[in-house]
């Protein structure tokens, strides 16, 4: 007897699943998560997100349990695996969502979909966020982004499976060669994902308006959802529905509350935006998006400037305390993550390529979508976007004034004078010895000259910017990826949003 076979990926749950609730009213289910060596050996790939993926699909494998079912396990490239399994046990349809997910994804999705063509199998592919697959151009594209959101959820409700689960509990082992797990990350798993979108809701988004720049609030002003989106413990349609029913019940004087939701609730809306950009072209994970910036920095490559970010030897304080808590965290709210490119970018003079996969691996929430578009706005590769640098020396004096957060995170700094917090290697040595510390050698001396460096990186940014090849190819790319807002609905959402500096972190905070 046939059977419908789910196939889950980065969509985690048993709630509002399109392609779970769907396959359920047309049969007997199946549902399956394969491990796949090729993904696992992607440069972005981390023992984190696995380690994430497992917690995440025992609490599933829990759910579909209860339910009368559970999710089978297969290893092997997802060809094969789909092969195998129908050949022991034919199917006639696939059910997954759309993923837009790196290039090694999307050209295993055209050999998946190549193979349901040759073995007469139908492939429903159900929509995982407010993504419009084969877009042409941006219009229309929030009026359909709205239409998703509003969609009521898809519950499962009195599913038959095809067979009974084994009593044998979900077993999945790391790859060996995935490394960094870091201590104090997020747990996956739906429970937990509900938890912080209730505890968000509830109370922690009165502080977002204001709390989510500096890294000493934002772990508790900002929603901490985004890895629950990015693995799909949580979806999209859930998150909006639920901020929206939470600010149609707060009282007219909960002001501050309300504030902060309605800013985010625009974050979500540019979580889906930036998504779009890679789905609408997959190869900007590889390229500059404007191809008028290729070889601007490219032949310049100074591995011992990476190496040194990589180890949180900059010098500069600020950004050496934000390698460190991501690396000890999985997680860094977006003004410190953009600072971090900035600096990458401008006085290290770095390409976004390798700095990418390098934060791939370090950040948790990591949404492909987001992230390769983030890498190259926050590097002046776009060609559309104004150019942002983040001064590190005036970020920690912005959002780190006593040094609170430098000191955390790097024992070294906890005896410096707040007069020197920001800029230590400009201690006089007399000090240095009666505090025990060598810049240079406890405390790293800056890579660069960073004033000068970013002068000098502006101004390369500048010439290639007003290049008559580079003008005349702007509009190409504003066809495609730019927002469509009208100016009069974009001057009514200013309102209730964050200034535009803060509109664009990694996640959606």
């Amino acid at each position: 007897m046939s059977y419908q076979l789910v196939w889950f990926k980065r969509d985690l749950r048993w709630q509002d699943h399109a392609a779970l609730a769907e396959a359920s009213k047309r049969g007997k289910l199946r549902c399956i998560y394969i491990v796949e060596p090729g993904l696992w050996q992607q440069p972005d790939a981390a023992l984190q997100h696995f380690e994430f993926v497992r917690e995440s699909l025992h609490a599933l494998d829990a759910a579909l349990r209860q339910l009368g079912g559970c999710i089978e396990i297969h290893m092997g490239e997802a060809r094969e695996v789909l092969s195998r399994i129908w050949r022991e046990a034919p199917f006639a349809h696939l059910h997954s969502h759309q993923e837009t997910g790196n290039q090694w994804t999307y050209q295993r999705d055209l050999q998946v979909a190549a193979w349901c063509k040759a073995h007469d199998i139908a492939w429903h592919e159900h929509a995982q966020f407010g993504v419009v697959r084969a877009l042409k151009r941006r219009e229309g594209w929030q009026t359909a982004w709205e239409a998703h959101m509003q969609l009521a959820q898809q519950d499962l409700s009195a599913p038959v499976f095809w067979k009974v689960p084994a009593p044998e509990p979900l077993l999945l082992l790391a790859p060996n060669h995935l490394t960094h797990d870091p201590p104090l990350r997020q747990r996956g798993g739906r429970a937990e994902g509900l938890a912080a979108l209730h505890s968000f809701l509830k109370a922690r988004s009165l502080g977002y308006r204001g709390g989510i720049s500096s890294p000493l609030s934002a772990p508790d002003a900002c929603s901490r959802l985004s890895p629950y989106l990015s693995w799909g413990c949580l979806s999209m349609r859930e998150v909006v529905q639920a901020t929206r029913a939470q600010l149609a019940a707060l009282p007219p004087q909960a002001v501050r509350h309300r504030a902060g939701l309605t800013a985010f609730i625009s974050r979500l809306h540019w979580h889906c935006h930036f998504i779009q950009k890679l789905e609408s072209e997959p190869a900007i994970e590889l390229h500059n998006m404007h191809r008028g910036y290729d070889n601007l920095r490219e032949q310049e490559f100074n591995m011992a400037h990476f190496e040194a970010l990589q180890a949180a030897r900059t010098g500069w304080p600020m950004v050496d305390a934000c390698v460190t808590m991501l690396r000890e965290t999985g997680w860094l709210n977006f003004r410190m993550r953009a600072m971090l490119v900035s600096v990458a970018a401008y006085p290290l003079w770095l390409h976004w390529r390798l700095v990418g996969e390098w934060l791939a691996r370090q950040f948790l929430d990591y949404e492909p979508g987001i992230h390769w578009s983030q890498l190259q706005m926050q590097s002046g590769t776009t060609g559309i976007n104004t150019t942002r640098i983040y001064n590190p020396i005036k970020q920690a004096q912005d959002h780190d004034p006593h040094g609170t957060f430098v000191r955390r995170w790097l024992p070294a700094m906890r005896n410096v004078p707040a007069t020197w917090v920001w800029q230590p290697w400009l201690m006089p040595s007399t000090l240095q010895q009666s505090l025990g510390l060598r810049v240079g050698v406890d405390i790293p001396q800056p890579l660069v000259d960073c004033e000068q460096a970013t002068r000098t990186a502006k101004q390369r940014i500048y010439e290639r910017r007003h290049a008559p090849e580079v003008r005349s190819g702007r509009q190409a790319v504003i066809d495609k990826h730019a927002s469509r807002k009208t100016l009069s609905s974009k001057k009514a959402s200013l309102k209730a949003r964050p200034k535009a500096s803060q509109q664009l972190g990694f996640d959606f905070e």
